[in-house]
């Protein structure tokens, strides 16, 4: 055996996956049944074997049984004697275990800003018009320098772009309530789902994927994926977003002799099922320029046909195991299948696709300058740790005594988006309280008490001469003319006024 490459199995020859080219990325397919899992162990195992560290989702928790040591087997006995594994080893992985939900690993976060709208509008299942109020509100967000953590900052964000519509829309376009209210609805959903825990602080350094023991293997890091695969479009978006996540933070590397790490993207057709095409063609940009990053992604499916056709032809390593071909969508999966490799004349690959027992795979590697070999029917090697899911008690063990348990244990809460809009809202109601009550002190204030009436004359007598009473007429007149006048004058400045 060579010990600097990873042992597949046994074929006429030993088939190895080179690391100089496992960067190359690959496909592990067959039907339910075939082997894909064990294909995916030995794999991930070979390559921590050599210090490359892997990411893989535990989809059934089968997968949690390489960090345990394999047990006797006399199957697995012969099978390895069959492909010259001698001897055969036994040993497990150095492994972390990580859930989103953070029950049965450490919790996995990031923010809502770094998922960003693209990523959270798929996983809210948003149309076009959703999606650009989406963007506008990430857009204000950015702009007014409120930070996006967690759901309630999305919500309280969304809540403060609807309230402010008329003046948003001077400036960013208009704002439908109608689709603020579609997303509110979509968030509460997501919610129900569980994905609150996803989003928050502290946030996943993607570097603690990618880390080796002091001896030299790759850590291992299993996504326990079983509850999370009940929510397949979170499953999906969240393993887009690590792709991303790689993307933008890894540098260029160029050509290594071994990845920085290996990425295993099991039930891989949940990716793209009903995704929009621009969604399809970021996937496609990633997988062909991760590469340069030093970063191997292998999409592990039932049919090669759920993986497009511009994302298939960069896959450089393939391994297929059989598939049945009882339909004729069925048959046409199998030509497809066939088609893809490298022809060996000694084989009719469409043929023996549909005959391969358990643990049989179609294998075509990637050789010298990046030549795929012929393919060749090969005897998949049997694991070294155990086959079959690990026990809760040690799960449990390997989890508290990581490093990372303190790192990621516990949630920070820092002022963002909610607690900033909250305190705007409350200072305006303070305010407006403020402006209320001295309005009621003024209209309140007591009025000054009226003088009181003077007593009343005594009539006048009727005795007066001639000329009294036409005096007193003529002065009664002219008061009531200069009276009339000072009325007009007030009323005209109020009127004027109001």
């Amino acid at each position: 055996m060579d010990p600097a490459r990873v042992f597949i199995g046994g074929g006429e020859a030993p088939v190895y996956l080179d690391p100089r080219y496992a960067n190359r990325h690959g496909l592990i397919a067959g039907a339910t049944g075939t082997g894909k899992t064990v294909t995916l162990q030995i794999i991930a195992q070979g390559l921590s074997d050599i210090g490359v560290p892997c990411f893989m989702a535990d989809v059934k928790g089968d997968l949690s049984g390489i960090s345990q040591v394999g047990t006797a087997n006399p199957k697995f006995e012969e099978r390895a004697k069959t492909i010259g594994l001698d001897p055969y080893p036994r040993a497990s992985a150095p492994t972390e275990f990580w859930d989103l939900f953070g029950e049965q690993g450490h919790p996995i976060r990031t923010t809502v800003s770094e998922m960003g709208p693209l990523l959270l509008s798929r996983l809210l299942d948003l149309n076009e018009t959703q999606e650009g109020v989406l963007n506008l509100t990430f857009k204000l967000a950015d702009d007014e320098g409120l930070l996006l953590l967690d759901l309630k900052d999305l919500r309280s964000m969304l809540v403060h772009v609807a309230d402010n519509a008329s003046e948003i829309k001077k400036e960013y376009g208009n704002v439908s309530t109608a689709s603020v209210g579609a997303i509110q609805r979509a968030l509460l959903v997501l919610e129900q789902q569980g994905a609150e825990s996803f989003f928050g602080e502290p946030a996943l350094d993607i570097r603690d994927f990618m880390r080796t023991t002091p001896d030299g293997r790759g850590v291992v890091s299993v996504l326990a994926a079983d509850k999370l695969m009940q929510s397949p479009r979170l499953y999906s978006t969240f393993l887009l977003w690590m792709l991303s996540e790689l993307f933008e933070e890894l540098p260029e590397a160029g050509d290594l002799d071994k990845p920085k790490l290996v990425f295993f993207f099991d039930e891989a057709h949940l990716l793209f099922s009903d995704a929009p095409k621009a969604l399809v063609d970021s996937v496609e940009q990633v997988v062909k320029l991760i590469r340069s990053k030093g970063v191997g992604v292998y999409f592990v499916t039932q049919n090669p046909m759920d993986i497009p056709e511009s994302v298939l032809a960069q896959l450089g390593n393939r391994m297929q195991h059989a598939l049945r071909a009882y339909t004729p969508s069925e048959q046409k999966a199998v030509k497809v299948a066939a088609e893809s490799f490298r022809a060996n004349p000694k084989l009719d690959t469409a043929q023996v696709i549909t005959e391969m027992g358990v643990g049989e795979a179609l294998v075509s590697v990637l050789q010298d300058k990046g030549v795929p070999s012929v393919v060749e029917r090969t005897l998949v090697r049997p694991p070294s740790s155990r086959l079959g899911p690990a026990t809760i008690e040690e799960r449990r063990a390997l989890i508290v005594g990581s490093s990372l348990g303190t790192r990621y244990s516990q949630t920070i809460d820092k002022e963002s988006a909610h607690e900033i809009l909250a305190g705007r809202a409350a200072q305006a109601e303070a305010a407006q309280a403020t402006k209320e009550q001295a309005h009621e002190e003024r209209v309140t204030v007591p009025r000054a008490p009226k003088a009181p009436k003077a007593p009343k004359q005594p009539p006048a007598r009727r005795s007066d001469s001639m000329i009294e009473a036409t005096a007193k007429s003529v002065l009664r007149a002219a008061g009531s003319q200069a009276g009339r006048q000072l009325v007009r004058g007030i009323l005209g400045s109020l009127l004027k006024g109001r």
